[in-house]
């Protein structure tokens, strides 16, 4: 008697859910929900993963106590069954998360972008971060390099700063910190 495996694929005709996320294979690939739509990239190369790696230091040497510095992949669930993103970076209270995900909106979100990502991340993103309350949102461009700054006014997203190259911009949000796109992607390029 041979053994038989059934696989079971998303549902078709309804929007799906964060339970359905659950059952897609760790295979290397981001899974991320947004009004019940998937949204599928693919794993990040080094040099976008370098940049991550670099603003999350940043924002740690930065951070006051009440706040957690958390890398991708983390779900955001904003307290939906049918969305749930994973910015780059997140910055949240530490109160406001559980074990297992963010149910609230973070008080930062940062995406970098990558070729396969940017328009994603300009519009999609941004859209979903603005209208959940994200209270900031910062897009980095490692290639251009730079840095654009986004803060929730009146419920609106605003851009407060913006840094190309060399140029270092000062935050106030989620805390105080200054962020230079150079320094961002120092090291990425050999000597």
């Amino acid at each position: 008697m041979s053994a038989m495996t059934v696989t079971t694929g998303l549902p078709f005709g309804r929007p799906l859910t964060i339970d359905d996320l659950e059952t897609l294979p760790d295979d290397g690939h981001r899974y991320e929900l947004l009004d019940g739509t998937l949204l599928v990239s693919p794993a990040p190369g080094w040099s976008h993963q370098d940049v991550v790696g670099r603003i999350y230091i940043e924002l740690m040497n930065a951070r006051t106590p009440d706040h957690r510095v958390l890398l991708a992949p983390f779900a955001v669930t904003f307290g939906t069954r049918d969305t749930e993103l994973q910015p780059d970076v997140l910055v949240a209270r530490y109160g406001d998360l559980t074990p297992k995900n963010l149910p609230a909106a973070p008080l930062l979100a940062v995406e970098v972008r990558s070729p396969s990502t940017a328009l994603v991340d300009l519009n999609l993103k941004k859209a979903a971060y603005e209208r959940f309350g994200v209270e900031s949102y910062w897009i980095i461009d490692p290639d251009t390099p730079s840095v654009l700054a986004h803060d929730l006014v009146d419920g609106v997203y605003t851009e407060v700063a913006r840094a190309i190259g060399d140029q270092t911009i000062q935050l106030d949000r989620p805390f105080p910190i200054a962020v230079n796109p150079a320094q961002l992607r120092q090291g990425r390029d050999p000597d």
